[in-house]
């Protein structure tokens, strides 16, 4: 087996067709693969099995052993190939002497400290983060400050739809669409007091309400 620099942040891709493996940045995840690299067994065990379904016999045995073959020897290449991804991927990689986490250079690791930026943060990227923060909720405080709702009553229960055609109301006493009260209350023409709904009778004074 290989000496391997990394542990467990890469993924192995290899299938019977040939190897190749993708190695994770432990902070931000970002994967880099490696270069692929055929299985020379394949193609050998492939013409065997060929051969075999077209002749029989002793190219079946020799199918057979061709298998073999391919499987004994599958292990070596395979280590031989991690090996090999391992040289090509590295140059990407740095550890962290603080926290031990192997890091992406090109994205993760702090030159100037020479650490992750898990551990020693880009001085720069934090300031332009505090101000986008900064901004955001200065934002949010200066929106509190206005009034969006001008001299529109919040005591008064309004409709999102017209009761007559169904349309949006958009705040206002009547329908846009077909010209309907959208008032929820009836006013008495008796007493003056309102009810909410659509009674038949006032339930101040009694009286009936007409239309």
């Amino acid at each position: 087996m290989p000496n391997i620099p990394f542990t467990n942040n890469y993924s192995d891709l290899s299938s019977q067709r040939g190897f190749q493996f993708k190695f994770h940045c432990g902070k931000c995840g970002n994967g880099y693969m490696s270069t692929f690299v055929p299985n020379k067994l394949n193609n050998l065990a492939s013409a065997a099995n060929m051969a075999a379904g077209i002749f029989g016999g002793i190219f079946g045995r020799a199918a057979q052993s061709a298998s073999m073959i391919q499987n004994y020897a599958s292990g070596p290449q395979h280590d031989s190939a991690l090996d090999d991804a391992v040289r090509e991927i590295s140059p990407l990689f740095k550890q962290c002497t603080r926290c031990g986490r192997w890091v992406c250079e090109p994205v993760c690791w702090n030159k100037k400290a020479g650490l992750c930026e898990h551990c020693a943060p880009d001085m720069d990227e934090e300031i332009a983060s505090a101000q986008a923060e900064a901004a955001r909720q200065q934002i949010n405080e200066k929106a509190r400050t206005i009034d969006y709702l001008g001299q529109r009553n919040l005591e008064q229960v309004v409709a999102a739809q017209c009761p007559s055609c169904g349309a949006k109301t958009q705040g206002g006493k009547f329908c846009p669409e077909c010209g309907a009260s959208i008032s929820q209350k009836r006013k008495c023409g008796g007493c003056g007091a309102e009810a909410d709904g659509s009674p038949k009778f006032c339930p101040e004074c009694g009286k009936k309400y007409e239309g």
